[in-house]
């Protein structure tokens, strides 16, 4: 998260400590604890408490932008308000709704997926290796042991037929988060993937992996450390390998 400011651009002169307290404290220290609460998490638990204090203003909206931008999306915060009215009161849900609309109003499809970890970037560096468009988001921090990335394919998107290779060790697993797609080894038939299913994949096996024709989809990919390890990117899967329903 971006260092804060607002606190010192609003009451630095006027109030320096509660300044220093709002931007240093809550959100230098308490928002920054990404290891004990994800940003999204914090996003809907300070929207919930907002809305169930009867919170309508700047304050809201402020948090509702920041719940966007931390990976909640529209359909999600539409039913975390439904979800606040039985518990926070009708009237104050109701108030909350037309902040959330306006905040959320230029929201595009795109946005809204890639599950509860978000759509990342355009993944441009591997686009050669794909047909359709793909967006990745690197979970994992520089010098982590295991690499982790969340990877969303829009509808019909797949990646081309490839091979972990490794001397020992080596592989990938995917954990589908989002969607519905396809796993396919070379010589086996494509197997459905729904949101909790895990596909484990040897190093040394051919594969392919990606969305179905009418639905996005996410997964989650974990490399799996081991010596000597590197992709080899093969063919294209053609529209007569990819499944069409």
């Amino acid at each position: 998260m971006e260092k804060q400011t607002a606190g010192r651009k609003a009451l630095g002169d006027f109030a320096p400590q509660f300044a220093a307290l709002n931007d240093d404290v809550l959100f230098g220290e308490v928002w920054a604890k990404e290891a004990e609460l994800s940003p999204k998490i914090r996003s809907i638990v300070t929207v919930s408490a907002l809305v169930g204090k009867g919170t309508a203003g700047d304050a809201l909206r402020y948090h509702l932008q920041t719940a966007r931008q931390h990976g909640v999306t529209k359909e999600e915060m539409a039913a975390l308000l439904t979800h606040l009215a039985f518990y926070a009161g009708w009237p104050n849900a109701w108030a909350a709704f037309p902040v959330a609309k306006e905040v959320y109003a230029d929201a595009t499809d795109a946005e809204n997926r890639g599950g509860f970890f978000g759509l990342g970037e355009p993944n441009d560096a591997y686009a050669k290796y794909f047909t359709g468009q793909s967006y990745l988001k690197v979970l994992s921090k520089k010098g982590d042991p295991l690499t982790i990335s969340n990877v969303t394919f829009e509808p019909g998107c797949r990646n081309f037929w490839h091979i972990h290779h490794a001397k020992q060790g080596g592989g990938q697993v995917i954990i589908c988060v989002d969607g519905e797609g396809w796993y396919q080894e070379e010589g086996k038939a494509p197997q459905s993937l729904t949101p909790g299913d895990i596909v484990e994949i040897p190093a040394g096996v051919k594969h392919w992996h990606g969305a179905k024709k009418a639905s996005w989809f996410s997964h989650l990919a974990f490399e799996i450390p081991g010596t000597e390890t590197s992709n080899e990117w093969c063919e294209p899967v053609t529209d007569g390998e990819y499944p069409q329903d």
